[in-house]
């Protein structure tokens, strides 16, 4: 292995988050970075596409924890704020059950104990007992945990002491049930594991952490959109000489001597790099690029059969504008059917189903720049199984739109059906596809107990030591806070071989 940064080469397979922070994060060790992907602009799900005067933000619309983006800028003491602009919001979310009944959820203390009131008084204290409880979560589950890798199954047994006193094999739903007693503030508190692929009837209590994460940092939006916030980390990777190839797929790495000696790209041609960093979904790579040559380092699971692998749910987004605006919509809404502990187990148990509940994404509730004067810009995500069912995406992407704008026109978006215009939807299918994700899964494996920290892909693959990962599939997790501290870990790996 090279001991000099100023000779190491680095190639990051994919500019998802977590390649172009891996990407930076390198550079600023001093290392010759390139950085490849297949698609025509880096971002990885974070693509943007205009229909008709409509802009939409095709991957995350949700900025927390900031100060991870200014790190990545604050490496080349470049301030992040010269670049781009970081709006928080209010309210945070806007919660509609289905019987009309509306939470808002924000910063404001004040206001939210307002809202709490509606639902249960008795909650206003309990919610400060929640969030307190979170803290302690916080402190030990993102603070100590998320940017320490665990390769070894010492690593995680070393944390065990932790995991004990933070009963981590109680669910988030168990975690929120503890203090909240108000059915519908239960389901509002709970809906955060849904933001990285969990069922917060399944997930590990350590993502409860996400409470106090909002707390301590709020919910922002970044003006121009997330697709902004991709074009200022490319010109920064730009500025400082980081190698960029787009339309560009890695098809196979080959093996030498228990190292990646070469990979081979889409054209053909065969490069050598000292370090590769993958930024794709793990499954794929150690399928795909290394043939299945490679037992992954996946914790307990790598000596189970691939098919007791839990994946995150699938997503069908619905991308469309409106002939009007309506300034009544939050900017981020999370529209709740009457079942919810029942639809999420027949979501991730692969079950189809006749209702939905529904995320909605309205950024001209903050940026006009996404639709023309007097409209509307809407992005609508629906969780679906992955492809591990029977579905077919071919008729029912159709039929499911209907469905949704039908709900829609009849509850928060009055007569939408006569105003909907340019639309676009993705399905499980697309996520494959496009961002070869295994089984359609919007956020790759699922973050259950026994597949978090050291049970994750690990950060580092265990025979080849200058394979990395970062990403969603490996630790700490999914989301935009997980991606971005996944190229910290990274760092710091890569570090302890110079």
């Amino acid at each position: 292995m090279l001991n000099s940064a100023q000779n190491a080469k680095v190639l990051v397979i994919g500019g998802g988050f977590g390649g172009m922070a891996a990407a930076l994060r390198c550079r600023s060790l001093g290392f010759d970075v390139t950085i490849i992907d297949r698609l025509p602009k880096l971002g990885g799900r974070a693509q943007v596409f205009t229909i008709d005067g409509f802009k939409h933000d095709a991957g995350p619309t949700v900025i927390t924890a900031p100060f991870l983006f200014e790190e990545l800028f604050s490496l080349f003491n470049e301030n992040i704020h010269d670049h781009v602009s970081f709006v928080p919001l209010t309210p945070w979310y806007r919660y509609v059950f289905h019987n009309g009944q509306t939470f808002d959820y924000g910063a404001d203390e004040k206001l939210l104990a307002k809202e709490i009131g509606k639902f249960s008084p008795q909650d206003i204290n309990n919610y400060h007992n929640l969030v307190e409880a979170s803290k302690k979560i916080f402190d030990i589950g993102f603070t100590k945990l998320a940017h320490k890798p665990f390769l070894s199954v010492n690593s995680m047994i070393e944390q065990l002491p932790h995991l004990i006193n933070l009963r981590a094999d109680k669910t988030v739903s168990e975690f929120v049930k503890k203090y909240i007693k108000n059915p519908f503030l239960q389901r509002a508190f709970s809906i955060h594991p849904l933001l990285v692929g969990g069922n917060p009837y399944s997930t590990t209590s350590i993502y409860s952490l996400i409470h106090y994460l909002e707390k301590k940092w709020g919910i922002h939006f970044c003006m121009g959109g997330t697709g902004r916030l991709v074009e200022a980390l490319t010109e920064l990777m730009v500025k400082q000489e980081i190698n960029i190839k787009t339309n560009t797929e890695a098809t196979q790495l080959n093996i030498k001597n228990g190292m990646v000696d070469g990979v081979i790209l889409n054209d053909g041609e065969k490069i050598k790099f000292d370090y590769v960093i993958c930024n794709a979904d793990p499954p794929i790579v150690y399928k795909k690029l290394l043939r299945n040559s490679v037992t992954p380092s996946l914790g307990i699971n790598k000596w189970l059969p691939e098919r007791y692998t839990k994946y995150s749910m699938g997503l069908y987004v619905l991308f469309f504008g409106t002939k009007k605006q309506y300034p009544n919509v939050a900017h981020h809404t999370i529209w709740l059917t009457h079942r919810f502990k029942e639809l999420l187990n027949d979501i991730f148990e692969g079950r189809a189903t006749d209702d939905f509940s529904l995320y909605i994404h309205r950024p001209t509730a903050t940026d006009s720049s996404f639709a023309p004067d007097g409209c509307d810009s809407f992005y609508v995500l629906c969780p679906v199984p992955n492809l591990k069912t029977s579905i077919n995406w071919e008729t029912e992407g159709k039929k499911l739109r209907n469905k949704i704008v039908n709900a829609l026109s009849k509850t928060i978006l009055p007569n939408l059906e006569k105003y909907i215009t340019g639309e676009k939807w993705m399905t499980p299918i697309d996520f494959q596809e496009t961002y070869l994700c295994e089984h359609g899964a919007g956020f790759s494996i699922a973050p259950t107990l026994t597949q978090s920290a050291w049970f994750r892909y690990h950060n580092q693959d265990k025979k080849l030591k200058n394979l990395f990962f970062v990403g969603a599939g490996t630790h700490p997790g999914a989301g935009l806070p997980g991606v971005i501290s996944s190229a910290k870990v990274v760092e710091s790996l890569i570090k302890n071989q110079n």
